[in-house]
């Protein structure tokens, strides 16, 4: 039984490891504390609260800077996550969380527009994103977030990016 475990346990750590490795190639995710939950090929985004997040205190709520870079970066993971797959299924990337450059390069965006739906509340935040168009040079996302609902999302986005050539 452990044998037939064994090649399911090598393909989640090699899933893990490039979602990690995609992860640290961003610091500023880390600042914000951004996580990504993986379920197969689905990412999540979670944004814990934190105060630092606060942008009018009297609200309160979060800062539409934070929320605007939560969108943008769930979708650069997002995109980043579904154009490496193939590579990642077949074996062909050897992802090293301790090594952000064992993924291939980051897409480039060319434009990123936010709706603010209402405010975001001083509590935990959610997103996914959904690639809409995949080219070899140009692609296309929308990332939607929410707070405790996910029918009622705070923040929506359309972002359009320069997908990295080889070499």
């Amino acid at each position: 039984m452990a044998e037939r475990n064994e090649p399911l346990a090598q393909i989640k750590t090699r899933r893990n490891s490039a979602l990690q490795a995609l992860v640290a190639g961003v610091p500023f995710i880390g600042w914000l504390g951004i996580s990504f939950d993986r379920r197969g090929n689905e990412l999540t985004a979670v944004l814990p609260f934190d105060d630092k997040l606060i942008g009018n205190p009297l609200l309160p709520a979060l800062h539409g800077g934070a929320t605007a870079a939560f969108l943008e970066i769930t979708a650069i993971i997002e995109l980043s996550w579904t154009s490496s797959w193939a590579d990642l299924e077949a074996g062909r990337l050897a992802p090293d969380p301790a090594d952000p450059r064992s993924m291939p390069r980051l897409p480039k965006t060319v434009d990123f527009t936010v709706d603010y739906l209402r405010s975001g509340l001083p509590r935990d935040a959610y997103a996914r994103a959904r690639v809409v168009r995949a080219g070899r040079r140009y692609s296309s996302v929308q990332v939607e977030a929410w707070q405790d609902d996910r029918s009622r999302p705070f923040a929506q986005a359309t972002g359009h990016f320069v997908m990295p050539q080889d070499g």
